[in-house]
């Protein structure tokens, strides 16, 4: 297939058909991809009272989330504070295991006891009724930033930043909690940056952080996230954050040639890792870091720890298989054990999710209150918002977004989850694309050249919503199969049509998932990606295998 023609379908296959469309996908505009941060409701508001709070010297608290989102957007905050000279700021993050997810009573107590005036949320809040009206009772103003789906009634805050609001004319809604926290920072530039004297377009090299959000989370990349992730990628390769040049040389990758596979799979659990497995205040300092030792010692922590977090979530799974092979299918799968870390069970969740192709709801520890902690993930037939919605009273507390979510819930009422999250399935289900693999084209061996992957490295970034291009290699021999890793549980192929040979790779897996397991020797239809590996500075072309037929 000509270079031409290979992009001319790959275009067409995404219903990017118009000339000037297609120029604007691929080169993706600041000024017209990201939408006005006015547009979004309270936006006013909130920078207006910001800068009243700036201007009067008041103690701003800015309270984030623990994760890959809300950390993030808790960086972009300090540099913004940064910039503009302002020290009368305090970040918090609560603790996962000791806290768990949410405004929190009593971390709102101390903030009343330290004078905290005006209190930003990031990545939460949107469900924190009780909580903002303790805050305004006590003379604090509440600003929330979220994007998660808002419950019927809304916190009393002083504003709120989110998008899914019902009366919200903001364009786009599927922004992550960081993507939030940026549209934050750019409006206040927008509307006082010329007066506090910042450098034109400072907001963007924030955008490292919002893209690292954006792509760590589990929203889609149309859109304005497709614009996020595009300059934010830019950013990260020249970003100079000591604790991302660390962390990142201590997993080979380039700096230079960073890629959202590399973000997704390499950077994204090593900063999730700090609380997961340890304090989530490790991976912030981290990030914001402008001191070489401090982003050498904090990258080796991460490293550690997250290679903890391994060993501990194939414990888990291990278990999680010996108990599915022994019970009943069900539409939902429920499953727990209150010895289980909670810090885990989300990755828990998305792993039983790959096996089973079923929403998923994976309980573990108590909490401070006795109620048992879990993670939930959806296969796209269903929103886990909506599920547990359905069946509120079953949980004391739940939220998320349509693929993933979190909850509590009591010892009395976990015996009954299975059975109330199936039949609240069968009314909430809808059909989803099962069974027929999406191909972009048929191709031979010769055409895995750099010619075709650069015409794909155009399309990207790639993630939910605008998947990586897959093709179909037909008729092929595997002329070699070996198992490579520390505990062999990667695959590794040399396959050929004729005189071509390419290198094909599957992680964590030994070909058991496929529909075909490959024998050495043997022929077999091919699906797969084209990967450009530069791993300890080599750089080499091959397949990401998805499966063989």
């Amino acid at each position: 297939m000509s270079t031409t023609d290979f992009l001319e379908n790959l275009l067409t296959r995404r219903g990017i058909t118009d000339q000037s469309d297609r120029e604007l996908f691929l080169s993706p505009s600041y000024e017209i991809h990201f939408h006005d941060p006015f547009l979004m409701k309270d936006m006013d508001k909130a920078v207006t009272r910001l800068k009243t709070a700036i201007d009067a010297g008041e103690k701003i608290t800015i309270y984030s989330d623990y994760d890959c989102d809300g950390i993030p957007g808790a960086v972009i905050l300090h540099d913004f504070f940064d910039k503009v000279g302002y020290k009368n700021v305090a970040f918090y993050i609560p603790h996962r295991h000791d806290e768990g997810y949410g405004l929190h009573g009593d971390a709102l107590e101390t903030f009343i006891t330290d004078g905290t005036k005006l209190l930003i949320t990031i990545d939460l809040g949107i469900t924190a009724v009780k909580e903002v009206a303790r805050a305004q009772e006590a003379g604090i103003d509440v600003i929330i930033t979220d994007h998660h789906e808002p419950h019927e009634i809304l916190p009393n805050a002083f504003a709120i930043l989110n998008p899914k609001q019902k009366d919200d004319a903001y364009p786009f809604d599927m922004l992550c909690g960081s993507g939030v926290a940026f549209k934050f920072v750019q409006g206040f530039v927008k509307k006082y940056g010329v007066e506090l004297g910042l450098d034109d377009g400072f907001e963007k090299w924030l955008l490292d952080m919002a893209g690292l959000a954006t792509l760590s989370d589990m929203v889609p990349l149309v859109g304005e996230n497709r614009a996020i992730a595009y300059y934010g990628l830019l950013v990260f390769r020249k970003s100079p954050r000591p604790g991302l040049k660390q962390l990142l040389r201590k997993m080979d990758i380039d700096q230079r040639y960073i890629t959202e596979d590399d973000i997704t799979f390499m950077v994204t659990p090593r900063i999730n890792a700090a609380s997961r497995m340890d304090n989530p205040t490790r991976a912030f300092e981290l990030l914001k870091t402008r001191d070489e030792l401090e982003a050498g010692m904090l990258a080796d922590h991460l490293t550690k720890i997250n290679d903890t977090r391994k060993t501990l979530v194939a414990t888990i799974m291990k278990e999680v298989k010996h108990a599915l092979e022994t019970r009943e299918e069900t539409p939902v799968i429920v499953i727990g054990n209150p010895k289980w870390q909670a810090g885990v069970l989300g990755l828990v969740a998305g792993k039983i999710l790959d096996i089973s192709a079923r929403p998923v709801f994976v309980w573990g520890s108590e909490d401070e209150d006795g109620n048992l902690r879990g993670s939930c993930r959806s296969d796209g037939s269903v929103s886990v918002v909506e599920i547990m919605t359905a069946i509120k009273d079953s949980f004391v507390t739940f939220g998320g977004h349509e693929l993933a979510g979190g909850f509590t819930v009591s010892r009395e009422h976990v015996h009954h989850l299975s059975d109330d999250l199936g039949k609240a399935y069968e009314g909430l289900k809808r059909e989803k694309e099962v069974g027929v693999q999406n191909i972009d084209a048929t191709l031979l061996l010769s055409d895995v050249n750099l010619d075709h992957y650069n015409n794909i490295e155009k399309l990207a970034p790639y993630g939910l919503g605008h998947a990586k291009p897959t093709f179909l290699f037909e008729n092929i021999l595997v002329r070699d199969l070996k198992l490579f890793g520390k505990e062999k549980n990667h695959l590794e192929l040399i396959v050929a049509d004729g005189n071509k040979f390419v290198k094909s790779i599957a992680f964590f897996t030994t070909g058991e998932k496929f529909k075909k397991q490959p024998e050495k020797g043997v022929t077999a239809n091919l699906i797969g990606t084209f990967e450009l590996s530069r791993f300890a500075g080599r750089v080499e072309l091959r397949l990401r295998i998805i499966d063989i037929l």
